[in-house]
């Protein structure tokens, strides 16, 4: 089904068309994201597309910087409504790895890689920086943050790829990653603030 064609500003014609290949993303797999595919969606041209994206590369990182701009911006919302020492790991936990399974991004970072992209995962990691740096921790605590960052993106990638049929071969429950990556920040972060002297006031 296309969406209704409307003359929009360069801004909402590229916020159109990565919302629309999301969605493809999400329904047919990182494979489906081409330029043809997001333009037939949205009733606009493939040289419309091209001069957005520049190739169906170009697409695919933007795709990339989109689901972990999107992502961030929650996580960021989440951990703002609570002070650092009290902040729902599991909630944060979840939003990461929905956002690489449910929500595409590890096939889509796995896809690009293969597809020969070595730069697949900046968008992700560029995301992640800015919402760190946004929250202006002190030295130890933005190190401790970029550690426990490096452990959760990698389980949540490894899971999006492999997480059920593992799960299903050690007769594990489906979410046992989830729960294992939960125990492991929150201890680290528990551990963290014990040697600061305590968590910090509300």
């Amino acid at each position: 089904m296309s969406i209704v064609k409307k003359r929009l500003s360069p801004e909402e014609s590229r916020s159109v068309a990565l919302e629309a290949a999301r969605l493809i993303l999400i329904e047919a797999g990182p494979q489906a994201v081409t330029l043809k595919a997001v333009a037939a969606r949205i009733d606009r041209t493939h040289a419309n597309l091209l001069h957005h994206f520049g190739s169906a590369a170009g697409l695919q990182k933007a795709l990339a910087a989109y689901l972990a701009e999107t992502a961030c911006a929650t996580i960021g919302e989440k951990m703002a409504g609570s002070p650092p020492g009290a902040r729902n790991v599991r909630e944060i936990v979840d939003l990461a790895f929905d956002t690489f399974d449910q929500g595409g991004a590890g096939g889509l970072a796995s896809w690009m890689l293969i597809s020969g992209n070595e730069d697949a995962l900046d968008p992700i990691i560029d995301a992640i920086h800015r919402l760190i740096d946004g929250m202006a921790p002190g030295a130890q605590e933005k190190r401790l943050m970029h550690e426990d960052t490096l452990a959760l993106v990698l389980m949540a990638l490894g899971d999006a790829q492999l997480g059920g049929p593992m799960a299903a071969a050690l007769d594990l429950p489906r979410d046992t990653a989830r729960a294992l990556a939960t125990e492991l920040i929150s201890g680290r972060i528990a551990a963290f603030w014990a040697e600061q002297g305590g968590k910090p006031a509300a």
